[in-house]
């Protein structure tokens, strides 16, 4: 029987980790191999879609033919479509005749199937082998929601970047999927093979060549995680903060649907500041900059990209606006709590110097051993220096528990012993005691002894439990 493998992904990102991937042999043998793309913006005729973007071309030879998920389920959206169970069969018949799958043996590899489009392609082929590749920090925290066994239990691996040394992922856990690393040197050889398209890049303009301050825009408002004035601000401050670390040439890199008075307001910034500031309004990977660029120091909120900077290239980093965060992201399960977790336990605060794990100033001895500098003596280790710890890895592991303590019972364990040992003034900004109270957890307001207390509280724990989800 032929097998045909299907690769699912809807941003160059993903599809340059399935590429390298690929490249170094996490996939087995097989007849055909497929790459479904799709377009999941929300106005995706006016946006492009992946296999049109610079680059894209470089990868495609990787692969016996390039799909569209929207033109097949047209006029459906890509992120709200999932067949009714009634007509999964037919469905599948026809996609089976439409893509040329014949009677063959399928193998998926998608990406975040807790959701659609994966978790519907996932359905519409019941019989077929999963794989889950990882496109970023959230491979680390737990599944944001339960998945009918009839998928999850067909997972049998989760492929992810190494994106903080030593730290294990947690999702899909509950199904036992094992997770397995694609090598960083295959990807950083997939960021080079992009990078011969990225066009002409911004470079440096003072005439000692110092290379530019990038600074990481992700457009948090369209997540309604703050609103749109306030993520202004915030890069706003990521300006002036990089000026005064004695940066003067600055880039910045929009999220692709952030609003273009953004970019004109930090101009004006960065010139009131005496610092000269570009926008990059091409659809680049940040990687792609990191390598072509060798940025002085890449600034940003809780980015993947802030990690892939550090890890991968052994640029200086810097985090700006996390611990307020922290406390306003709702629900507590939100999905970027995990993310937005380690970016503040591991990289310096921008405005803060000497905190986190490394300063943002004085610290150029650390980052001379990785062999990046900074400007005007600024420099921040590189997160692979200070790989994953046993406290670190306690505290994804309880931080995931109290997200998603019914998805992951079995961390509950790790939890108490964690809070046992570590809840203090700096760790206490990850919790919220209500939580931890529900829970019946260390740091939570304790259950009076009174017995018909005590029965009020449990039923009051347990009506709190359901309504967590």
């Amino acid at each position: 029987m032929r097998t045909t493998q299907i690769f699912f992904a809807s941003t160059l990102y993903g599809a340059a980790t399935l590429a390298a991937a690929l490249d170094s042999g996490c996939f087995g043998p097989a007849d055909r191999r497929l790459l479904l793309v799709a377009n999941n913006a929300a106005n995706p005729e006016t946006t492009p879609a992946l296999d049109a973007l610079p680059g894209f071309e470089r990868l495609r030879g990787r692969f016996d033919g390039v799909l569209s998920w929207n033109e097949t389920i047209s006029p459906f959206h890509p992120a709200g479509w999932l067949p009714r169970p009634d007509d999964v069969p037919m469905w599948e018949r026809y996609l089976r005749a439409l893509w040329g799958l014949g009677d063959d043996r399928l193998e998926l590899a998608v990406e975040s199937i807790q959701v659609n489009p994966s978790l519907a392609l996932a359905q519409l082929f019941p019989d077929a082998r999963l794989d889950v590749y990882a496109d970023g920090l959230m491979s680390y925290g737990p599944t944001r929601n339960k998945i009918d066994p009839l998928v999850g239990e067909r997972v049998r691996r989760l492929l992810h970047l190494d994106l903080v040394p030593g730290l294990r992922p947690l999702l899909l856990g509950e199904f036992g999927a094992e997770p397995r690393l694609v090598p960083t040197e295959a990807f950083t050889k997939v960021v080079g093979e992009l990078a011969q398209d990225a066009g002409e890049l911004p470079g440096p303009a003072d005439p000692d060549g110092e290379p530019p301050a990038l600074l990481l825009g992700q457009y948090l408002a369209a997540l309604e995680i703050i609103s749109a004035e306030e993520e202004e601000d915030l890069h706003l401050r990521m300006v002036r903060g990089a000026v005064a670390l004695g940066h003067r040439r600055l880039v910045f890199k929009p999220h692709p649907t952030a609003p273009a008075a953004w970019s004109r307001a930090l101009e004006r910034e960065a010139e009131k500041h005496g610092a000269e500031l570009t926008v990059l309004d091409r659809p680049v990977l940040a990687e792609v900059l990191y390598r072509e660029l060798t940025p002085a120091l890449v600034v940003g909120c809780f980015s993947t990209a802030l990690l892939t900077a550090s890890t991968f290239y052994g640029l200086p980093v810097a985090k700006l606006g996390t611990e307020p965060l922290l406390d306003r992201l709702t629900p507590y399960h939100n999905s970027n709590r995990v993310p937005l977790t380690i970016v503040d336990a591991l990289l310096p605060d921008l405005e803060e110097s000497g905190s986190g794990t490394a300063g943002v100033e004085g610290a150029a001895g650390a980052a001379g051993a990785a062999g990046t500098a900074g400007t005007a003596g600024t420099a921040v280790a590189p997160v692979a220096a200070v790989a994953a710890d046993e406290e670190l890895s306690g505290l994804v592991q309880t931080v995931g528990f109290a997200m998603q303590p019914q998805i992951r019972p079995d961390l509950r364990e790790a939890a108490v012993s964690y809070l046992s040992a570590h809840l203090s003034a700096r760790t206490w900004r990850y919790f919220k005691r209500r939580r931890l109270t529900v829970l019946g957890l260390p740091g939570g307001i304790p259950v009076p002894r009174n017995a018909a207390v005590r029965r009020v509280a449990r039923r009051v724990r347990r009506l709190k439990r359901v309504a967590l989800g």
